[in-house]
């Protein structure tokens, strides 16, 4: 996975693969009716105009109009219906109903079991002197493209199984997009080990340090208050986003659950080196507390699946303990699977 992982960069003209830009994504999932989007990415809002609340739950399709090549149309179908990865160039429409040409890769995602679980779409708009052979070049490295993302992705898809009813769909929605988008804070930690020629590795307090604060943000609330203490410490690409995944399913549980009908709380992340080599992750609340009769991580959620699995991967222990107020959660990561050599 450390060879597959590359990190998003901004825009730029040169457009020279993916550890250059911010290419738009959506996520569709073709286990539901209509193979609705699940989710899109910041450039892809940016580009089309459309707010991502407006295109959650929505087919594709709506990107296409009166301009739009039949035949083009008719071969993304075939291609989706087949379960096959297509490429083609389609005339789509931002929301201000300003056509642009589209260069659109999908390609399917599956389990480890190989059941279909999503289709990732990457696409790149094509000015007049993109066309012919700097189309193909495009093409090209949005394959690769596409090979990481895919990568990337496995290490949620190997551990989410579709949900077996409709009626959570937005609380699906909103934990997809909270796990894609910590891969995403990942890329983004990856420019700064590129530029220090240093693509392998992570600085692993910066990226745990703005990745809670994320969360704090999108899930915290007026007097709950996140204290985080992260010690310096560089992990290989691999460590960091197993941890990252493990970190962000923590906090966003202690959002979520630790403080109902709770005015005011404290929440403490907290990561440092061992003195044998390895890293201990803690996240702690003093809020209700996960009950004592309950079974936690609990593998029947696809949460405590991640949970587990993530820890597995890293050939770490987990360790709750259960205080007179709140819970106190520790993850020890051996050396071997945490260090940069």
């Amino acid at each position: 996975m450390a060879d597959s992982i590359q990190e998003i960069l901004k825009e730029d003209t040169s457009f020279d693969g993916f550890a250059k830009t911010q290419l738009p994504m959506v996520v569709t999932n073709p286990n539901l009716e209509d193979n609705p989007i699940v989710y899109v990415n910041h450039a892809f809002t940016q580009q089309t105009g459309y707010a991502r609340s407006s295109v959650i739950g929505r087919n594709c399709r709506f990107l296409q109009g009166e301009g739009s090549d039949k035949l083009a149309v008719d071969r993304l179908r075939d291609g989706i219906s087949r379960r096959e990865s297509v490429s083609v160039d389609i005339l789509n429409y931002r929301a201000n109903g300003e056509p642009f040409m589209n260069r659109l890769l999908v390609a399917p995602l599956a389990d480890e079991g190989g059941h279909l679980t999503y289709f990732v779409g990457i696409q790149k708009e094509l000015k007049s002197g993109q066309m012919g052979a700097a189309a193909e070049e495009i093409d090209a490295q949005l394959v690769e493209i596409q090979d990481r993302v895919e990568t990337d992705m496995s290490i949620i898809i190997s551990m989410i199984r579709q949900q077996s009813n409709s009626t959570s769909l937005p609380e699906e929605y909103e934990a997809l997009t909270r796990r894609i988008e910590t891969l995403q804070l990942l890329y983004e930690e990856m420019k700064l080990s590129d530029v220090q020629s240093n693509r392998d590795i992570i600085h692993l307090a910066s990226y745990l340090s703005r990745l809670c604060c994320a969360i704090g943000h999108a899930y915290g609330r007026s007097g709950i208050r996140l204290n985080l203490q992260i010690d310096p410490v560089d992990v290989p690409i691999e460590t960091a986003s197993r941890v990252g995944l493990v970190a962000s399913e923590l906090l966003a549980n202690a959002y979520q659950h630790a403080f109902d009908r709770i005015e005011t709380g404290l929440i403490e992340v907290r990561m440092s080196q061992l003195s044998a080599g390895g890293l201990r992750l803690t996240v702690s609340d003093d809020g209700l507390g996960i009950p004592s009769f309950m079974r936690w991580p609990d593998t029947g959620s696809v949460g405590g699946r991640m949970i587990s699995g993530l820890i597995e991967g890293l050939e770490g222990t987990l360790q709750l303990s259960r205080g007179a107020a709140g819970s106190f959660i520790a993850i020890d990561v051996p050396a071997g699977a945490s260090l940069a050599e």
